[in-house]
């Protein structure tokens, strides 16, 4: 651990218990023992197609189903955990050149699966009445029911297994090699900067975090600033990488038969155009709401025009509490005890054997995210943590991704892939239940009101920024189809985005214009519009909420069975279980109303 001022000693997380290092002898055996079961998926699947010509019997389709997917979900879970642990080291170093050499040669086999798993679909959407004779005779089949349905369904859209073949071996050349680029430069960039006297070089995430946290408004400005300075120096390149994954996309969708790509990222979501459109008018129906808040907030901080970008996540109200780790974890791991026994459980496991990794430093991406590691049944949390609530916050919503897969131990992998609306479930909800524990222990409207800004400045950027993010998103994909995009147009289109959404709640002299260039989420060539599941999970998450608020402790059993099988259906389908229609837009009004609530507590203190 590396102490960090005053927030005590900040942990890096720890997979030795997956493998010792990177030239341990066992990982080298599993790198062999994954190319070699590939060649023998593959010989298998020659087999499939040798017998595909004979009459279609239930009881020998299913057991020749049987033998795919017991093969591919143990090739897939060794594989999933050796990029995992490679990946650890990439994500937290990225000048780390043997870490990244051999993520290099772990992806061909990646690629490898996938080319199977398409050879694999392809012949499911041949079967027709057969597959279902074969999923009523039970076994593997009949409990992959979900996932062979949904993969023969979209086998439609796939291109010949030639085609798509050699689409997965350029993606490591393209638009993967795109996403690094773009990684590679946002975590390796620093500035210098000065704060309290001090003269400081910084990672590009830790001067964001200045930017958005600082409690001084001239030192806010001042990152913002440099953090502009900073991005213009690296947009063309940065714009070029976006140019070559929304590039891809494109073409992609065109000979797989796709209109748009929000049609494929609907299919991701498991979710119809409909439920979309329901959500996504009632966030904007909320917009006057959240500018109220913004305006409150702009008012409190002494502005005339609505807020500066610098001031957007800017502190508010008293609340003088800096959590150092012990008492983060400490805050977090108590409040989830009071939920479910199993989240507790994870989540002393995961502070005592060093799940996270918390500092702050060059070379480590921004952000945070939650990583599976299937062969020990674990997650991995990264962090960037500088003491605030909502960094605790985000500890909280990370370690619920980590209870999300826990809930999946014991299930196939197949049987566990989950879309990105109800992958936001879990931590959406472990945050909430934080943010109720930190308002109950206020002392006085002051640090209420410190309490209400931190969960508001989060709640606005999902509601309110998401929505840019998806107004642009779906802007930059029409026009890639007709020509690259500069990176000044890039940024005029993120401005007049900006402008839609927030509308009078910021003053449009400062913006953020450059907020394409660090979210990685634009850059996944795999998953296109990587922004409006995050507003699914936190309303969904919301009502969700406020079932078990009514229920208590009888919600527990139902929520985690719930989890354990977002691989397994459908977002309609399992939110039926607790009587929501998500394609009822008073669903999703009845949530952002409990939102509203707080923004009216907020402007009456």
């Amino acid at each position: 651990m590396t102490d960090k001022s005053n927030l005590g000693e900040l942990p890096r997380w720890d997979l030795s218990n997956v493998y010792r290092s990177l030239d341990d002898d066992a990982l080298a055996r599993d790198l062999v023992w994954v190319d070699q079961r590939t060649r023998d998926l593959t010989d298998f699947m020659d087999e499939m197609h040798v017998r595909a010509s004979e009459p279609v019997n239930p009881a020998s389709l299913a057991a020749t189903l049987d033998g795919y997917l017991t093969r591919a979900n143990d090739l897939i879970r060794r594989y999933q955990t050796i990029g995992a642990y490679i990946r650890s080291f990439v994500s937290t170093d990225s000048f780390n050149a043997e870490a990244r050499r051999m993520l290099s040669q772990v992806e061909p086999a990646g690629v490898a699966l996938q080319q199977i798993g398409t050879r694999f679909d392809v012949w499911l959407g041949t079967l027709g009445d057969a597959l279902e004779a074969a999923i009523a005779h039970g076994g593997e089949t009949g409990g992959h029911g979900f996932y062979l349905r949904e993969s023969a369904n979209q086998s439609h859209y796939l291109m010949s297994e030639a085609e798509e073949n050699l689409a997965n071996e350029l993606s490591l050349s393209g638009a993967n090699a795109w996403s690094k680029l773009q990684g590679t430069l946002t975590s390796q960039l620093t500035v210098n900067f000065c704060r309290n006297g001090q003269a400081e070089t910084l990672p590009m995430p830790a001067l964001i975090n200045v930017s958005q946290h600082d409690p001084s408004a001239d030192v806010r400005r001042r990152a913002y600033e440099t953090e502009h300075a900073a991005w213009e120096s690296v947009k063309e390149s940065l714009a070029a990488a976006l140019n070559g994954v929304k590039g891809t996309t494109v073409t992609l969708n065109k000979h797989r038969g796709r209109a748009t790509a929000i049609d494929a990222a609907l299919d991701q979501a498991r979710i119809d155009r409909a439920t979309l459109d329901a959500m996504l008018g009632a966030m904007q129906d909320a917009f006057p709401i959240f500018r109220r808040y913004l305006r409150k907030k702009a008012e409190r901080l002494g502005h005339t025009a609505g807020l500066p970008w610098w001031d957007l996540m800017a502190p508010v109200g008293r609340n003088e509490r800096s959590y150092t780790w012990r008492e983060a974890s400490d805050f977090v791991l108590r409040h989830f005890g009071t939920f479910s026994p199993r989240l507790s459980a994870m989540t002393k496991r995961a502070f005592d054997h060093k799940w996270i990794d918390a500092e702050q430093r060059v070379g480590k991406r921004g952000g945070a995210f939650c990583m599976r590691v299937p062969g020990v049944d674990e997650s991995r949390v990264l962090c960037n943590f500088d003491g605030s609530f909502d960094q605790v916050s985000t500890i909280a919503h990370e370690l619920g991704h980590a209870y999300h897969n826990d809930c999946h131990v014991g299930r196939p992998f197949l049987r566990t892939t989950t879309p990105m609306t109800l992958a936001e479930t879990a931590s959406i909800f472990c945050e909430t239940i934080i943010f109720d524990a930190a308002l109950g222990d206020t002392q006085g409207t002051s640090e209420e009101l410190s309490i209400l800004e931190t969960d508001l400045t989060g709640k606005t950027q999902v509601i309110v920024d998401i929505t840019s993010r998806y107004l642009f998103e779906t802007e930059v994909f029409q026009r890639r189809e007709r020509a690259e995009l500069s990176a000044d147009e890039l940024c005029a289109l993120m401005l007049e985005c900006q402008k839609k959404t927030y509308g009078d709640g910021l003053d449009e002299r400062y913006l953020h214009k450059f907020m394409w260039t660090w979210k990685p989420h634009y850059y996944y060539a795999g998953l296109p519009f990587y922004n409006f599941p995050y507003a699914f999970g936190l309303l969904f998450a919301t009502g969700l909420y406020a079932v078990y608020k009514n229920e208590g402790k009888a919600f527990v059993p139902r929520y985690e069975e719930l989890l354990a099988s977002t691989g397994e259906g459908n977002a309609a389908d399992l939110a039926a279980r607790f009587g929501i229609n998500l394609r009822d837009s008073a669903f999703w009004r009845a949530s952002l109303d409990l939102i509203g609530h707080r923004i009216e507590r907020y402007c009456q203190i």
